[in-house]
């Protein structure tokens, strides 16, 4: 069955149906946000092994979000024009197939651009878990579908430091990208059976390349230029020349998008407050979670002792929390409006990252680790399924692929730079892994950095949103 917007009025989350196309778009999401947490707790073992400094193991993270950043507005309109079923499809087939080349990597260049080449099916397949959700979905379902979808991908993506530990303390750090593929096995078959496809009638009629492309030179530029000053120690001609070039590029991008006649962008969505606003605050608290557990489970290991099991262990709060709240977060935000729990939940967030700081070594789990990780846990259960929600509702059904796209673009562009700036910021370059006093000075700075980030996005939730008019 193909529709333009969803099956008749939509299914609803009860029913059979709307159970298969929640584990259809959770199981494919859920290898991407699984895939993007898992990394992080094999960071030491894969510099050790392929003898990477600070600035290889941002790549490995940066590489698969610059090019998930730059192509993810670009798989979103695929998905309205070509169906959001089959798009969706393709993404989970090549990320798979990227992830067996990130596994069979034995140079550092070699596992970054297997990273980039995972970021393209990255960049199909997260907007269309979305897309596909509010297509099908019944109007007022849909807040509720998408906070099980939030609840569930939240915690692939929170367990993925508990299996990658486990994983990389069994065996290698190469079967933390080799589980992928029965994962996406899986994730074919129900979407062959299940979900029915669905794309916009009006989508437009040419893809916006020249934007793409700018767009990936832009981020890949200013990413480059952020991480090799702080590797470098100095802002030289090729730190420059990388620098000019992106933002150059970014400037065409919105230039291009402004004057295109069918942009993968369509500017005119920022004229809603709303979905600014959204945008906004998920920058900020993605920015700050995409910095702070890059460096949280690597310092566990190599401040504190800990094993990669045990590293990966100690963000299982996080996992329980969003199992257990975000679903219920999400009927909550429909009944009384998003606007205060987007405020105080990213200020819960930035709580726990400040508790971060007296993580030391020769402190314990249980008073030093165990309250930050589940105030951060407790704040991410009450943000992310209003977030998302509040992102999408705002804008039009037709634009529901591109404003998911935007939304999650924002979300790993912020990740991007907080991971590409701050630790260069804090002085972690170099060698400074293997040095304990170095790091331990430097996580510390990072977490306040953090914590302010997200105390930002409670402000701005609090000043941008505004709860639907009954």
């Amino acid at each position: 069955m193909t529709t333009a917007g969803g099956a008749g009025d939509g299914v609803v989350v009860g029913s059979a149906a709307g159970r298969w196309v929640l584990l259809a778009t959770v199981l494919g999401a859920g290898i991407a946000f699984l895939d993007s947490t898992v990394v992080n707790v094999a960071l030491p073992a894969i510099g050790a092994d392929l003898g990477a400094e600070v600035s290889g193991l941002q790549w490995v993270i940066n590489g698969y979000l610059t090019t998930l950043s730059a192509l993810i507005l670009l798989g979103g309109s695929l998905g309205d024009r070509y169906g959001r079923r089959r798009a969706f499809q393709i993404g989970v087939l090549w990320f798979a197939l990227a992830s067996l080349m990130c596994a069979a990597s034995a140079t550092m260049p070699m596992l970054i651009a297997a990273r980039m080449l995972q970021g393209v099916g990255g960049a199909l397949l997260t907007p269309g878990s979305l897309a596909i959700i509010k297509a099908s979905f019944a109007p007022a379902d849909r807040a509720r579908a998408i906070g099980v979808w939030a609840g569930l991908t939240g915690i692939a993506a929170a367990v993925g430091p508990f299996i990658g530990g486990l994983l990389v303390d069994a065996g290698s750090w190469r079967w933390i990208f080799l589980i992928n593929a029965p994962l996406a096995v899986a994730v074919m078959i129900v979407l062959a059976r299940a979900v029915p496809e669905s794309a916009d009638p009006d989508a437009a009629p040419r893809l916006d390349i020249a934007g793409s492309a700018l767009a990936g030179l832009g981020l890949g530029g200013v990413t480059y230029a952020l991480i090799e000053a702080g590797a470098r120690g100095s802002i030289g001609p090729p730190v420059i020349g990388a620098g000019v070039v992106g933002l150059a590029s970014l400037a065409g991008f919105v230039l291009v998008e402004r004057r295109s006649r069918h942009p993968m962008l369509p500017l005119g969505l920022f004229s809603s407050r709303q979905f600014t606003g959204a945008n906004l605050v998920t920058a900020m608290v993605y920015a700050a979670r995409g910095a702070a557990f890059f460096l949280l489970v690597v310092y566990l290991q190599q401040a504190l002792g800990y094993s990669a099991l045990m590293a990966g262990s100690a963000t299982l709060p996080v996992t329980m929390l969003m199992l257990a709240l975000s679903a219920r977060s999400g009927d909550l935000a429909q009944r009384i409006g998003p606007r205060l729990q987007l405020a105080a939940g990213p200020v819960v967030i930035a709580g726990g990252l400040a508790l971060m700081v007296h993580i030391a070594p020769g402190a314990s789990y249980a008073t030093a680790v165990l309250p930050a990780v589940a105030m951060v846990g407790l704040g991410l259960s009450l943000t992310v399924a209003p977030l998302t929600a509040t992102a999408l509702a705002a804008a039009e059904d037709r634009h529901v692929g591109v404003a998911s796209g935007v939304n999650n673009a924002v979300a790993r562009a912020a990740q991007l730079v907080a991971v590409a700036v701050i630790p260069g910021a804090v002085g972690l370059t170099g060698s400074a892994l293997t040095e304990p006093a170095v790091f331990a000075a430097g996580f510390r700075s990072a977490m306040l950095i953090t914590a302010a980030l997200a105390t930002a996005g409670g402000a701005l939730g609090w000043l941008t949103i505004r709860n639907p008019v009954p």
